[in-house]
């Protein structure tokens, strides 16, 4: 099989394979010969398209033809543009699929004083403004002696912001560190402060709540005569108390899945996506939780999240995320349709709308239970939407606030990355997978291959079991662990 036709509305094909003009291929039994050569990943007209007419792929228009396009055509950023403007109205349409629930099954995780699970047990040291970044890193290279087999990991988290913000963004920082703090992978945390910040502390305290003072210990450079020492031997106590941690057999239900996608290719939407999708639907029915973000990547496909809302309140709440983010983007004189990036058009996908539809399938068919601000924990058990931008890092950290304990991104083009808990890499493509075997975790397009979806499904959900009880991800076997922070507003 040359391409696939991925729902029998649509006007376009999928190469599967680099495929040379003239090259007849068969399409639902049709015979089309290519007018011009199309790499794999991208699209060729399955019909005569008018110019104007929608281009339709996944049952729903990706954009409009900005000329006639000939049946047999390549069809990309030359002749097909977008329909994405600014804010819309919406109307409430539910198409609310209620999944069975599966047996449960378990993992091998920690099981917390304050009854949450973590999958690994780690010490974690967190500045509360960039300008101790360099402290932190130095008491983690001191602390390293301190590990044990009963501790995956002592890790300093480095960030530039904390200081000079002011309003909500200054908020934006001091919840996502609150949720960094308070996220049950670490068994202890160390947090540093400078002492003259304007997320200090103290301000930090407020947003962080009530802690546990065995599990949470806090520093104030600028009052102590070796911060260094003092900071060294703060972790010590915490690797003692990390210590008396074993993993137990735990519910899958206790397991929170972040959501991603990054580098995404002609083929993420068929295959990686999808595969995500149905485990995300397999954890729901087990009652667990996953979390769909990357706002930006929802526009021209959010009616499907839409008429999924478990209720209109729920859907108004939709409505406010898909139009609030809109309108960032328009309070800074971007357009909304400044997407996909250049990875993006080489992989194949022409549009936002076409990404988007891709993107969404991640969250497969469940109901939407919960719309989350940026830096709020997830409350409910299901599919939640959260607030924050498409970039991979500030997305995948946002995952992490929300209390996510691991992260599933799949990637057409390929990225080395991590953030603060396993981030599994799932290509798309098969080719990827072989050529970036030290990034990549799972191979999605096997799917391409005659895999079936349910067998692949089963596997990769042992899979991530696997990785939720101590198995490492190729990110943390390279030591790959970034943090990043949403930033939106003035620097003073």
């Amino acid at each position: 099989m040359k391409a696939i036709k991925i729902h029998e509305n649509d006007n376009v094909a999928v190469a599967l394979t680099d495929i040379a003009a003239g090259d007849i291929v068969t399409v639902d039994g049709r015979d089309i010969a290519l007018k011009s050569d199309i790499p794999s990943g991208h699209k060729f007209a399955v019909t005569d398209i008018a110019a104007n007419q929608k281009v339709i792929k996944y049952g729903y228009p990706i954009g409009h033809a900005a000329e006639f396009i000939e049946t047999g055509s390549h069809v990309h950023s030359h002749n097909l543009k977008s329909d994405i403007s600014g804010t819309l109205e919406y109307s409430y349409s539910p198409e609310i699929k209620e999944l069975e629930r599966l047996p449960s099954r378990e993992f091998m995780g920690y099981k917390r004083e304050d009854g949450s699970v973590g999958i690994r047990n780690e010490v974690w040291i967190i500045p509360t403004v960039g300008c101790v970044n360099s402290i932190v890193k130095e008491i983690e290279r001191q602390s390293q002696s301190f590990k044990s087999e009963k501790i995956d990991g002592i890790f300093a988290y480095n960030h530039p912001y904390g200081c000079s913000q002011l309003g909500d963004d200054m908020q934006n920082t001091l919840k996502y560190l609150a949720g960094l703090i308070n996220h049950p992978n670490a068994a202890g945390v160390l947090v540093v402060g400078l002492g003259c910040e304007n997320g200090n502390i103290e301000e930090l305290k407020k947003v962080l709540g009530e802690t546990d003072e065995k599990r949470v210990k806090f520093l104030v450079a600028q009052e102590s005569e070796d911060e260094i020492a003092e900071g060294v031997e703060i972790v010590k106590n915490l690797c003692e108390y990390a210590n008396t941690f074993e993993r137990t057999p735990c519910d899958a239900s206790s397991l929170i899945v972040g959501l991603k996608c990054g580098g995404s290719d002609g083929f993420s939407g068929i295959t990686a996506n999808a595969l995500v999708g149905k485990f995300s639907d397999m954890l729901v029915s087990l009652g667990g939780s996953t979390i769909l973000t990357e706002v930006p990547e929802m526009f021209g496909a959010e009616t499907i999240l839409m008429n999924r809302c478990r209720d209109e309140g729920i859907f108004d709440k939709t409505v406010s995320l898909i139009n609030g983010f809109k309108e960032y983007f328009l309070k800074h004189g971007e357009k909304t349709d400044e997407n996909p990036s250049p990875g993006n058009k080489a992989g194949g996908i022409t549009t936002l709308a076409e990404k988007s539809l891709g993107c969404v399938q991640k969250g497969g068919s469940a109901p939407v239970e919960d719309v989350l601000l940026y830096g709020e924990k997830v409350r409910k058990k299901g599919l939640s939407l959260l607030r924050a931008p498409g970039n991979d890092l500030v997305a995948s950290n946002a995952l992490v606030a929300s209390g996510a304990q691991l992260i599933l991104f799949t990637t057409g083009r390929g990225t080395p990355f991590g953030c603060p808990v396993p981030t599994i890499k799932i290509s798309s493509n098969s080719k990827l997978a072989e050529k970036k075997g030290s990034w990549i975790d799972f191979n999605a397009g096997k799917l391409l291959e005659n895999t079936a979806m349910n067998e692949l499904a089963e596997e990769f959900f042992s899979f991530v079991l696997e990785i939720a009880s101590g198995r490492k991800t190729k990110s943390e076997l390279l030591d790959k662990t970034e943090l990043a922070i949403f930033k939106d507003g003035v620097t003073l």
